[in-house]
């Protein structure tokens, strides 16, 4: 017998839609700081735009899970099914190059703490002009305690993902297994 939802206590189609909602909620933040925040931490031009649009795009991938599950609707559960290898892929390879990239320019975000928070001359250089500072936060705990933040929410992204994967796959399993059975109108649940 299949765990319908071995990490929540909700039944598979509730439980799948809320864990749908963290990571809806915690990819448009994370995307929504990227946008924003994002040149503080990596250095060529499109790089931070184009994370934080992962990000969202995560975010519309939960949120179609969350409406597919809602519908139980067969033919949305497919598409999910569907997007999330591809979703998965995409993001384990961001997360790759966001760690690479995150090493390569510890030293850059080092001055940006060092020099009260400004922008790093070489992107002022490049015409990446922001008035706002780094956040005081992330210069107080030090570029190592950063870097494990960054590599373990990207771990955990990942984990996350592929368990709305599954939560998807499952659903769409337990669709296509009761689609015979007769419900509850119609004499469905009495038929002789």
């Amino acid at each position: 017998m299949w765990c319908d939802n071995c990490l929540l206590l909700l039944p598979l189609r509730a439980g799948a839609i809320a864990w749908a909602v963290v990571i809806a909620v915690y990819s448009i933040a994370g995307g929504v700081f990227l946008l924003i925040r994002g040149q503080f931490f990596f250095f060529t031009y499109p790089e931070w735009q184009i994370y934080g649009g992962i990000g969202l795009g995560v975010a519309l991938a939960a949120v179609l899970s969350m409406f597919a599950l809602s519908n139980r609707s067969y033919i949305w559960i497919r598409v999910v099914k569907f997007l999330w290898p591809f979703i998965i892929v995409i993001c384990a390879v961001r997360a790759i190059i966001m760690i690479v990239q995150l090493q390569r320019g510890k030293d850059k975000i080092q001055w940006e703490c060092d020099n009260g928070g400004q922008l790093w001359t070489d992107s002022v250089a490049a015409g990446i002009a922001n008035s706002s500072t780094i956040p005081s936060g992330f210069c107080a705990t030090g570029f190592s305690s950063l870097n494990v933040a960054f590599i373990a929410g990207l771990c955990i992204d990942l984990v996350f993902q592929f368990y709305m994967y599954f939560l998807a796959w499952r659903f769409s399993k337990r669709l296509e297994h009761y689609s015979t059975m007769k419900g509850p109108f119609y004499g469905g649940y009495y038929n002789a």
